[in-house]
C-alpha cells in the first residue's frame, strides 16, 4: 500500500487542522492505520491509531480529548482531526499502515508499521 499524507500547515494556538492520509494499492481495509509525529530534535512518537473497521482507537495521553482519528474505508482515507492545537504539537506528522487480522487491536508501536507516508508539517504558533 502507498500512503500520501496531506493537510498540514500553519495555525495559531487553539486552532484546528484536519490531516488526511490517502491510500492506494492493496485493499485499505486490511490495514490498521496510525499517525505518528516527529518534532524538531526529537524522536518520532505515537499519536493515534485505529483498527481496520474503525471501531477501536487509541491515543497518546498528550492528544487525548483534542485529536480524533477516523477512517473511511470506501474512500480509502484515514484522518486526524486536531483541535485546540498547542505549540508543542508542532511536528511533521506521518501516517502509517499495519496489515493485521480483523480482530487485532491497532498497535501503538512504530516498529509494527510497515508502510509510511511522506509526512506533512504542522506548525502551531503561540
Amino acid at each position: 500500500v502507498q500512503l500520501q499524507a496531506s493537510g498540514g500547515g500553519l495555525v495559531q494556538a487553539g486552532g484546528s487542522l484536519r490531516l488526511s492520509c490517502a491510500a492506494s494499492g492493496r485493499s485499505f481495509n486490511l490495514y490498521a492505520m496510525a499517525w505518528f509525529r516527529q518534532a524538531p530534535g526529537k524522536e518520532r512518537e505515537f499519536v493515534a491509531s485505529i483498527s481496520r473497521s474503525g471501531s477501536s482507537t487509541y491515543y497518546d495521553d498528550s492528544v487525548k480529548g483534542r485529536f480524533t482519528i477516523s477512517r473511511d474505508n470506501h474512500k480509502r482515507v484515514a484522518y486526524l482531526q486536531m483541535n485546540s492545537l498547542k505549540p508543542e504539537d508542532t511536528a511533521v506528522y506521518y501516517c502509517a499502515a499495519d496489515q493485521i487480522i480483523m480482530s487485532a487491536m491497532p498497535s501503538q508501536e512504530e516498529r509494527s508499521y510497515d508502510y509510511w507516508g511522506q509526512g506533512t508539517l504542522v506548525t502551531v504558533s503561540s
